[in-house]
């Protein structure tokens, strides 16, 4: 997704191999001013430009501080919208952290319009099944069996009849959202 959200690493180069756990990005918001009870650090963290501003009127102690207990946290990156500029401390102490900063050319709202899609696409969840599909009059029919036992053959005498064809053999199922 480096292209399509126009990435790049900057600060302190750090190891990119993290693991994404969920298909969630946040904006740390409140967490940067000490609110942590409901910070979910496992998701993709986004600073917008809300953020970089907030970080910057901090007196540098304050915003020290409030760096180093956001950083305490396990998390993925922290990707920064806009192409800001970032305060020193962020930089230094995220490289410390072992956190890969990235920064993007978008502003926030157009990089979690790219993000969201990719990411709920890759942890849709999935499972192969064995048979074959036909859409029945826009109903769904699954034929499925042992191996040899005709199933391709019942799907092609329905296509015959004028019906649609989804998958033979092998069938991917993914579900988005709530939808299948």
């Amino acid at each position: 997704m480096g292209e399509t959200l126009e990435l790049e690493q900057v600060g302190i180069p750090c190891s990119l191999e993290r693991e994404i756990e969920t298909a969630e990005a946040a904006s740390p918001g409140l967490v940067l001013a000490g609110f942590v009870s409901r910070f979910p650090s496992e998701r993709l963290q986004v600073f917008g430009e809300t953020e970089i501003r907030y970080l910057e009127a901090l007196p540098a102690e304050q915003r020290r501080a409030n760096l180093e207990r956001y950083f305490g946290y396990a998390m993925p990156c922290v990707f920064v919208a806009k192409s800001q500029d970032l305060p020193q401390e962020l930089v230094e102490i995220a490289g410390r952290a072992g956190v890969p900063l990235l920064r993007s050319r978008l502003k926030t709202a157009e990089f979690y319009r790219r993000l969201k899609p990719f990411l709920q696409e890759e942890f849709a969840p999935t499972t192969t099944l064995h048979g074959s599909f036909a859409d029945i009059y826009g109903v769904g029919l699954f034929f499925t069996g042992p191996s040899g036992i005709g199933k391709s053959e019942c799907v092609l005498d329905l296509v015959e009849r004028g019906h649609r064809l989804v998958a033979d053999d092998l069938l991917i199922l993914k579900r988005r959202g709530a939808d299948i």
